[in-house]
Formats: C-alpha cells, structure tokens, sequence
C-alpha cells in the first residue's frame, strides 16, 4: 500500500515504533526514523534484524520539541506520512496517584502532549506552504477512551498513570482540533488506540487483563501495525478525524 511513499515515525527506537519501521520498509516505504539518540535506533532496528544500511532508510536524530529541528526534516525529507510513536516523559512518570506531584504532572504533560502538539502544529503549517498530501498518525490508547480498570492492577509493583489517561484523552480531541483547523481533505491526521502491549509484564497481571478482553489479551507490536499502514495509504484517504481502537474488545 505503501510503496514510492516516504513515512517519517517518530519515536523509532521504542517497542512500537521499531516495528512500525520494520514493517513501513516490508511495505514498501521509504523509512525516516527519528528519536532523540541515532545509537539507540540503530541497536533497537538491529535487535529486530532490520539492515540498518537499506537504501530505503534513513537514521535521525530528532528532538520533537524543537520546532526549528521538525522544520527542518520536514522541508529537506518532504514525508508522505508521519507517525508520532514518542512517549516522553520525566523520572517521576508512573507513581501512584497520591504520590503524583502537582509538578510532575504538569511536566508529563507538557513533555507527552506538548510535543504531540508541536509536530502537529509544525506538519499542519508545512502542509499548508507545501500543499502536498500528508497522513499523520498518533497513538492514543484504550486509556484516553474509558476509565482504567484498577481492578487488573491489584497486587502489581506498577498502576495506570494519571498522566497518561489525561494525555492520551487530550491528544484524541487535539488530533480531531488540527483536521478542523486545517480544513483540507489532503491533510489527514487519524489515531490509533492500542489495547495492552505484552512487555514482559508479570503473568498474574497478563492472565487479569486478558479476562476483560475476547481472549488474546496482550497485543504484541506487530498487531498495531497494519492498522497504522491503512491510515497512512491512500486507501484511507478519505478517513480524517477518527480514533482506530485495537484492543481485542478490551473497551466493549
């Protein structure tokens, strides 16, 4: 589907992004993967069996919360797509909620939502000097769709973050405010609400959280994948606006 197109994923060297990047380049894409360390993608892409060397792929380094950096890629690389696989965030990220710090959650969010929307508001000005066709696709989560289920999480070391349920709601409507704003059926920014991917959580929490679905569970990386190539071909073109949800009915 997505063969002669460039797609940029942001976030590349994390555990979705590394496999969005290698399944863009199987696609037939040409692949501009960016995080904030070019090692750290290398050494993630290569754990993947990804050749690293591949014509059709290009290593950045990108910070997302420098405008003049997006800027920069954006009008030197001329992407057909963008996918924000980022997950910023501070040394405090993931406490309990009465531990949360009025501090830090400002922090998160600024850190998460605020670089979401600055390579939005950068993508949407270099779509509207370029005015050429271009798919963004952000992740939100099951969590910016319904209340976590806390019930899953008795008896963990870990919880839901406070955080990332307001960040995740908030990115659905911001994505929804851009395709407003911008008012062209060329530029298109659409979401993907992942359900739990497995990271070698414990088995105890894995066999809870697998009861509130219809019975897979846990997705793995892979599962996610095709989801976001259909968003980013022109198969969707006319899909704007919209939050995809790929949790095996976990929000049913």
């Amino acid at each position: 589907m997505l063969s002669g197109k460039t797609i940029l994923v942001s976030g590349a060297a994390g555990l979705l992004g590394s496999q969005l990047v290698s399944r863009l380049l199987a696609d037939g894409a040409s692949v501009i993967a960016t995080d904030l360390s070019v090692a750290a993608i290398q050494q993630r892409l290569q754990q993947r069996g990804i050749d690293i060397t591949s014509a059709k792929l290009s290593i950045v380094a990108l910070d997302i919360q420098c405008d003049t950096a997006i800027d920069e890629l954006l009008q030197s690389r001329s992407p057909d797509g963008v996918v924000n696989c980022s997950y910023p965030r501070n040394k405090d990220y993931g406490k309990a909620l009465p531990d949360v710090t009025l501090q830090s959650f400002n922090d998160n969010v600024s850190l998460h939502l605020g670089a979401a929307f600055l390579l939005l508001q950068r993508c949407a000005l270099y779509f509207q000097q370029q005015q050429k066709p271009l798919s963004i696709v952000n992740f939100a989560s099951i969590y910016g769709v319904v209340a976590p289920r806390f019930d899953i999480y008795q008896q963990q070391q870990f919880t839901m973050p406070v955080e990332y349920a307001a960040i995740k709601s908030a990115l659905i409507h911001l994505s929804k405010y851009f395709v407003s704003y911008v008012r062209d059926s060329r530029f298109r920014v659409n979401l993907v609400s992942p359900g739990g991917l497995y990271d070698g959580q414990p088995d105890s929490f894995v066999k809870a959280y697998r009861a509130q679905t219809q019975g897979t569970g846990m997705l793995q990386p892979d599962d996610i994948c095709g989801s976001v190539l259909f968003l980013l071909s022109d198969e969707s073109r006319y899909i704007t606006g919209q939050n995809l949800i790929v949790d095996d009915g976990f929000t049913l």
